[in-house]
């Protein structure tokens, strides 16, 4: 058995940790798809929203930004009722209000991804934890894009919902050092 970071527990856990999580991502559709599946999480276990994951593909079209901001409060009606996905109300508002203000930063940075990265540096910062609870839950950076996000017109993006993000998108590579894919993420390029 490979020794891998403790918090996966189920089968789809596990694969999104082995395979997923903490890769260096500069893709803007699937910074996209990040942006929206983690504002849903808040105040949710991420297993929940990996369970729903393919539903939240379909309900919001394969997390096309264009056509997500095109979402009308009849389609954002429609979504709630939903069982596929996480249905609350300002959440799934959210993700049209997000889709916006994203296609406006892809406008003004040539694509999300060179602004996105430019609150690390431009490259993945590597932690060397030894124990979950080293992991903080938000970190300066997080701070700086979660106030930066928010002044451009994004919600559900506090601090701890955009360290999430940038854990999960490879912006941290927060894998324990004990973990097999602690040096696997460190020497992977970016999708």
């Amino acid at each position: 058995m490979k020794p891998r970071c403790p918090w996966p527990r189920t089968s789809l856990d596990i694969e999104y940790h082995d395979t997923e999580w903490g890769v260096p991502c500069r893709d803007d559709r699937t910074l996209f798809e990040f942006i929206l599946l983690e504002g849903a999480q808040a105040g949710l276990s991420w297993s929940t929203i990996l369970a729903k994951r393919e539903n939240y593909r379909e309900a919001f079209e394969g997390f096309d930004p264009v056509r997500v901001a095109r979402f009308t409060p009849a389609r954002e009606a429609k979504l709630l009722l939903n069982e596929g996905i996480v249905r609350n109300r300002l959440k799934v508002a959210s993700a049209a209000i997000n889709a916006r203000a994203f296609l406006k930063v892809q406008d003004e940075f040539d694509g999300f991804a060179p602004y996105i990265w430019s609150f690390v540096g431009g490259r993945p910062k590597v932690n060397r934890w030894t124990s979950v609870t080293q992991v903080p839950a938000r970190t300066p950076e997080s701070d700086a894009m979660s106030k930066d996000l928010k002044r451009r017109g994004f919600t559900f993006v506090g601090s701890t919902i955009c360290y999430a993000f940038m854990q999960a998108t490879g912006m941290f590579n927060d894998h324990l050092v004990s973990c097999f894919r602690h040096r696997q993420v460190r020497g992977k390029g970016t999708q």
